[in-house]
């Protein structure tokens, strides 16, 4: 069961936290995987900016149960077969990596939101386009009429402060490299 309370209270701690770095506005989206359609409720109490999922299935059921009450962020890999159960619902689609992909959610959500997401460690286990054609990809979404808002990317599985670092300032690079605001 979720405590809103407790919620309210991370959230306020984390916003806290980015003010102390950046007079930057930084959205907050809370993870809900796993967790019934309470956690929405919290989450949008606590004052998130969105919700993000990672299980078509579980968004889906999670939706018709209740309208979302705020963005929905997918964040997982998503097969091609999984749009358009979920386009209805999704805000942004996060962890786009392929062509196919690209060309699913532009048939079932023209002019969607979009972040790409780029194997900035290199490690095998991790989803991902590589570095060197995310140029192509980008030209694709940009066919598409997909709104390509940013990139985004896992940090590394194991390694220090050093080699997450450098994985997050690689994607800062690209998104710069490619005129990318987010």
């Amino acid at each position: 069961m979720i405590d809103p309370v407790e919620v309210a209270e991370r959230v306020a701690q984390v916003r806290r936290e980015i003010a102390d770095r950046t007079d930057r506005h930084v959205s907050i989206v809370a993870v809900t995987k796993t967790f019934g359609v309470d956690a929405w409720v919290a989450a949008h109490d606590a004052g998130c900016d969105g919700i993000g999922e990672n299980y078509a299935q579980e968004l889906g059921a999670k939706a018709a149960e209740m309208s979302p009450p705020l963005s929905v962020h997918f964040i997982g890999a998503i097969q091609s077969n999984k749009v358009k159960v979920i386009a209805p619902i999704v805000t942004v689609w996060q962890g786009v990596d392929r062509v196919s992909v690209i060309d699913e959610i532009a048939r079932r959500a023209p002019g969607a939101t979009v972040l790409l997401q780029v194997n900035t460690t290199g490690e095998s286990s991790k989803s991902g386009v590589e570095p060197v054609v995310l140029a192509q990809l980008c030209q694709h979404a940009a066919r598409q009429g997909l709104d390509l808002r940013g990139l985004m990317t896992l940090g590394p599985t194991s390694g220090g402060e050093a080699e997450t670092r450098a994985s997050f300032e690689l994607l800062r690079s690209l998104a710069d490299d490619h005129g990318l605001r987010d």
